[in-house]
């Protein structure tokens, strides 16, 4: 789906690239009120078999994104198993249950999840899209940046942005004229990736790693009757022999019948493992897979893409929209590369589990792990993919190493389920919306301040939420909730105030009495 206009020549944000995190960074920049446009070369969803795994942190970002859970169909995973023919299962990880409200992991359908965005983006008028049209060149200056652009048909067209943000995937147009391309050495694997059809009631209901030195390869259910696979080509094994029917045949039939093989999506891709060493140069901004490359062993590629649009996306409109100094821009790359680099690090450590390069390291590896389990500590560690890197900053935009109970700054306020004084039950994410949050537990923060730092707060997009306990002054115009499962209100004690950025990063925190030194260092790191 897509919102056509007359072309521009004007617009505060040009996104190139309308893949899901394009199409993301749309959503939550027309939640925002600020002037989109986006461009990509065609007008349709590519329907390849791409991304199929999203974690909770992923489904807490398309929900503040404007996607509920009937958006995009997925299948909940109970659990993730690992096979070897030497040891047997040698490692499970446990993903059954839920955090912050989401499933700790989901298959999902990706052409069904583009059109979910894309659907949710042109709600916004302020958004709209251009399909045809490439990125040719641009230079950028103190105010903007003037982008040259050409459609299939030969017309060129130059637009002025404030912002630009490079969404274009792997071999990102923006990240080569920006002089970000990748550089040295690069992990990389070619795999055939198969999606069959026609599984509605034969397709497994878990994750599974069958770690074979001969064939490696993952195996996962999808929406929709899918069921995928994925197999490590050999040395000496050619694309377009892989990918031949009788192939593909052969292959499967471990697990269907030839006759019974129905294949919707077959392609042989290339795993890649980079990172550009800034994710910004002036007003340009790389996002997704143009920024990073992460292989699918963990399920974080796309994830990490949609980090970065939740991350990115309020501090440009805090910019444009609400006088925040475009110095708080720069906390884009330092809050996001780090964690990007880590999810990679740990993907390609994922790897070499699934990949062992011969039998006896299969043996050795996969064997030291199944014994590890059987210390409790260990098997928990595992289990609970406690090796996965929090999503906290030790650098950004937040004032860092403030800590109080289970609350650190530059980590995420936990969601909630709620209970509004109307008596409506609705998620915490819900309340806090695309604001700033002063939140007081069991205080009404808004009865602290004074009138000008009440106006001042106001001002910046600032809110005035209370956790607990009833409004005291009728004047107020603070929302009160009351945490109904306990989540909330066990993370500080009475009396705790804490600012919550529109990603749910916690900004800073401290004690009611001092409210004002608190809110003065949050509009000082606004630069206001």
């Amino acid at each position: 789906m897509s919102h056509q206009h007359e072309m521009p020549t004007h617009t505060d944000v040009l996104v190139v690239g309308h893949g899901p995190v394009g199409a993301a960074l749309a959503c939550f920049l027309g939640r925002q009120g600020v002037q989109t446009l986006v461009i990509d070369p065609v007008a349709d969803i590519l329907q390849m078999p791409r991304a199929i795994a999203l974690d909770n942190e992923a489904l807490r970002i398309l929900q503040m994104a404007g996607l509920d859970e009937m958006a995009f169909a997925r299948i909940v995973i109970p659990e993730v198993l690992m096979h070897c023919p030497q040891t047997g299962m040698f490692n499970r990880v446990n993903t059954s249950g839920y955090i912050d409200g989401h499933p700790k992991l989901v298959t999902f359908y990706q052409p069904e999840l583009e059109l979910a965005l894309r659907t949710e983006a042109v709600k916004y008028r302020c958004v709209s899209t251009q399909a045809g049209w490439v990125l040719t060149s641009f230079n950028q200056d103190q105010d903007g940046v003037r982008a040259i652009i050409e459609h299939a048909d030969g017309q060129v067209h130059a637009i002025r942005a404030r912002y630009l943000i490079g969404a274009d995937g792997a071999s990102s147009r923006v990240r080569s004229l920006i002089g970000q391309d990748f550089k040295g050495q690069t992990y990389s694997e070619d795999w055939l990736i198969v999606d069959a059809a026609g599984r509605e009631a034969v397709a497994i209901d878990h994750v599974e790693f069958l770690c074979d030195t001969r064939r490696p390869t993952p195996h996962m259910p999808a929406p929709g009757g899918r069921e995928r696979w994925e197999f490590m080509l050999q040395p000496g094994e050619a694309r377009e022999d892989m990918e031949r029917p009788d192939r593909i045949a052969e292959l499967l039939k471990p697990w269907i019948k030839p006759e019974d093989l129905q294949i919707e999506r077959k392609a042989v891709y290339r795993f890649h493992a980079r990172c550009c060493d800034c994710f910004q140069q002036g007003r340009v901004f790389l996002v997704g897979d143009a920024a990073h490359i992460t292989p699918p062993f963990v399920g974080q590629g796309l994830v990490a893409g949609l980090r970065d649009a939740a991350n990115l996306s309020w501090k440009l409109a805090w910019v444009l929209h609400r006088g925040a100094s475009p110095e708080i821009l720069d906390s884009y790359d330092r809050e996001r590369r780090p964690h990007a680099r880590s999810m990679i690090n740990l993907a390609k450590q994922m790897g070499q589990l699934v990949m062992p390069s011969n039998r006896a390291k299969a043996f050795l590896v996969h064997g030291s792990l199944r014994v590890l389990r059987l210390i409790p500590p260990l098997r928990t560690f595992f289990e609970e993919l406690k090796v996965k890197p929090a999503n906290r900053f030790d650098n950004g935009l937040f004032v860092a190493r403030r800590k109080h109970r289970h609350l650190v700054a530059g980590a995420q306020l936990p969601q909630a389920m709620v209970r509004l004084q109307s008596g409506e039950q609705v998620a915490s994410d819900e309340v806090l919306g695309d604001a700033f949050s002063l939140i007081g537990f069991g205080v009404d923060p808004q009865a602290l301040l004074p009138v000008d730092l009440n106006a001042a707060w106001r001002a910046v997009g600032g809110q005035f939420v209370q956790i607990g306990d009833r409004r005291l002054h009728d004047r107020s115009d603070t929302v009160v909730i009351d945490d109904t499962d306990g989540t909330l209100v066990t993370q500080a004690r009475k009396g705790w105030l804490v600012v919550c950025r529109p990603d749910r990063v916690i900004m800073d925190m401290a004690d009611a009495s001092d409210v004002e030194a608190l809110l003065q260092r949050c509009l000082a790191l606004l630069g206001k």
